[in-house]
């Protein structure tokens, strides 16, 4: 079961997004945008090189002129297949030749450029030697909201991916849990995925009992026991788009302490759910859900933020955490996923992908967000 193919993207749309992220530059004083290979390139035209080398592929874009992305000649071809470029020039360069004197003839000499973050160092030195009168900021630095805000088609995607996650996690509740590895466990979680329609699997986190005190601990050789807490949090990407969700299961019966900590955790992420709406800030999603938890005496034993945007990569801008006074717009999307983790005993964690709609929030997540028993 992998549902239906979402609605393909089309050339247009990767026109109108490398319109609004040259426009974009030019209003934050940047003479335009370099991107490197990466969830923004294939973000902004569909592209993604068979593989990422030493050799120069960067997109170039600039208010007022035409898109140029820049390609070795041995790769040009598949950039000729990719769904944005017809929207765009292809300047292509061969090996002996200097792919900077080439990229810096595109360029202001003396402009101050944002960079995609995962562009290589080599790369960047090269176009600093060839244009010293040039300056860069990081693009997440430069215009952390690029992608924060998706179209209708997106939200489709993203909602897609949620109920992949979600009959994952429907699946995984009926196992056994008790005297199997985590490790096992999180295998199971990854195929499930795959089986949904993931095509790529980024995290299937699986921490029993005292394990679950650490938000990122990795699926290991402990055997889960009777009486264990087990946090589980799993995601990857569907169709391009990502999804991200938490449960936290119960072996057998737990205490009343357990019990109640599940409580006070689901309550807190109705809490930071409430809080979703237009107009407010990121850092009011974070305060009402750490207000319920620090109110219970818990505080500090939620230790991250309560969440991180989600699109085409898994983690990205906007966060909802103290600080980030950025408003809430219809369409971002990020994670409410408050947590309290003990150590040495236990920890809980819920999330849930949530969408701003224009009067409030939808989630993009719909299992049980109660205690649930395993065996």
């Amino acid at each position: 079961m992998t549902g239906t193919a979402p609605v393909p993207f089309t050339a247009d749309d990767y026109k109108a997004r490398m319109d609004r992220a040259a426009r974009q530059a030019a209003d934050a004083g940047l003479a335009g945008l370099l991107v490197a290979p990466g969830p923004d390139l294939v973000w902004l035209t569909g592209y993604a090189p068979p593989t990422v080398t030493e050799r120069l592929t960067l997109l170039v874009l600039a208010a007022g002129r035409e898109p140029v992305l820049v390609v070795p000649t041995l790769e040009a071809p598949d950039a000729e297949k990719a769904t944005g470029a017809p929207a765009l020039a292809l300047r292509d360069w061969t090996d002996g030749k200097d792919p900077y004197a080439l990229t810096a003839a595109l360029l202001d000499g003396r402009g101050r450029f944002g960079v995609s973050d995962n562009a290589w160092a080599l790369h960047l030195l090269g176009l600093q030697q060839a244009l010293p009168g040039t300056s860069y900021v990081s693009l997440t630095e430069a215009l952390p909201m690029l992608r924060a805000v998706k179209d209708a088609a997106e939200l489709e995607r993203l909602a897609a991916a949620g109920a992949a996650a979600d009959a994952a996690f429907e699946e995984i509740r009926n196992v056994r849990f008790s005297g199997r590895r985590e490790s096992e466990v999180a295998a199971d979680l990854a195929a499930l995925l795959r089986r949904f329609g993931h095509a790529q699997v980024d995290f299937t986190i699986v921490a029993s009992g005292p394990n679950g005190a650490n938000p990122h601990h990795e699926a290991g050789d402990r055997r889960i026991e009777r009486g264990d807490m087990v946090v589980l949090d799993f995601g990857g990407l569907k169709d391009g788009y990502g999804s991200d969700t938490s449960r936290t299961v119960h072996v057998g019966e737990p205490t009343e302490e357990e019990r109640r900590v599940h409580d006070l955790v689901r309550e807190a992420q109705e809490a930071g759910f409430r809080a979703v709406r237009p107009g407010a800030a990121c850092q009011d999603v974070d305060r009402a859900a750490r207000a319920v938890i620090a109110g219970a005496g818990y505080g500090e034993y939620f230790i991250h933020r309560t969440g991180h945007g989600i699109g085409v990569t898994t983690h990205e801008p906007p966060y909802m955490i103290e600080g980030e006074e950025r408003p809430l717009v219809p369409g971002m999307c990020f994670s409410v996923e408050p947590g309290v983790y003990l150590p040495g005993r236990f920890g809980v964690r819920i999330e849930d992908i949530v969408t701003v709609t224009e009067d409030g929030g939808r989630r993009l997540n719909e299992t049980e967000r109660g205690m649930v028993i395993v065996d």
